[in-house]
């Protein structure tokens, strides 16, 4: 990045990290400048907007000056999260891509270990807000509940080696992304569940990395419905009981656990501040 990791156009590109947004300029302005820091090796920053007036092209255009691997692209795709992410994940030239919110700050500091993973041979890497000390503040208390639960639920009524599989935040080999076969149904970020299921049933090397998740800390709006995202992830929710039921063995492992061991059944009781991990598994 610019000052603390120098590249030219001719430098291979380590890492993407495509940041799908909508009017956030403040949170845009603000990462850009973190992840610049964060990310010792050479990386770029694709922010992906639907809307060719959204706030936040002026920011990364007045940015680009100073961290030349930050771009803007417009997502011709069409609306919608799963839509931007491809759109930037065709532009990315990076050996491993990682999908970041632009509003969450706290879980910046899993890029690192989470990179480690990929590099000791993960396929994806996901990171986890419920196990090992994983933490989420902030946001929606509604989606709060409902993500907990869900994944919860999700690991008592499957096979699957991820304790948090609705997460966002995914690191994995570019080349492997089109093999998932997403599906562009449903609302908001619930092709990342899709992407845990599939990544599964596709028997890749996994990884999970404990996060400190803290959503909306400054600026922007959340974009959260409590009705389509009941909707659209219990779609999901019943396709991964099908293809991953509880009984199938053997179970999907971890090729490298967390850095604290943890398993897909270990949750802490959800207390009110929503803290839901206090130690490892």
């Amino acid at each position: 990045m610019a000052d603390s990791n120098p590249q030219t156009p001719d430098t291979e590109v380590v890492l993407s990290v495509v940041m799908p947004v909508r009017d956030d300029a403040p949170s845009v302005n603000v990462m850009t400048r973190i992840l610049s820091v964060m990310i010792e090796v050479p990386c770029e920053i694709i922010v992906v907007y639907d809307d060719p007036d959204d706030t936040t092209i002026p920011v990364v255009k007045s940015l680009a000056a100073k961290y030349p691997a930050l771009k803007g692209v417009l997502n011709s795709r069409g609306q919608g999260v799963l839509n931007a992410v491809t759109t930037g994940i065709d532009v990315a030239r990076g050996k491993y891509v990682l999908i970041y919110a632009a509003d969450e700050i706290g879980p910046v500091l899993a890029i690192e270990p989470m990179l480690r993973l990929m590099q000791k041979g993960c396929d994806l890497v996901s990171a986890t807000r419920y196990a090992a000390g994983g933490k989420r503040y902030g946001g929606s208390f509604v989606g709060h509940i409902l993500s907990y639960t869900a994944n919860r639920l999700f690991c008592w009524c499957t096979a699957t080696a991820l304790s948090d599989c609705t997460t966002g935040m995914k690191m994995f080999r570019r080349e492997l992304f089109h093999r998932l076969e997403l599906s562009d149904q449903g609302s908001g970020w619930s092709f990342a569940f899709a992407m845990a299921i599939e990544a599964q049933l596709l028997d890749l090397r996994l990884g999970e990395v404990s996060v400190v998740s803290i959503d909306r800390l400054f600026g922007g709006q959340s974009t959260f419905r409590p009705l389509p995202w009941i909707l659209s992830y219990s779609r999901w929710f019943v396709y991964g009981m099908c293809r991953l039921p509880p009984w199938r063995r053997p179970r999907p492992k971890l090729a490298f656990p967390t850095l604290a061991s943890t398993h897909p059944l270990s949750f802490a009781s959800l207390p009110l501040d929503l803290v839901t991990r206090e130690d490892g598994a």
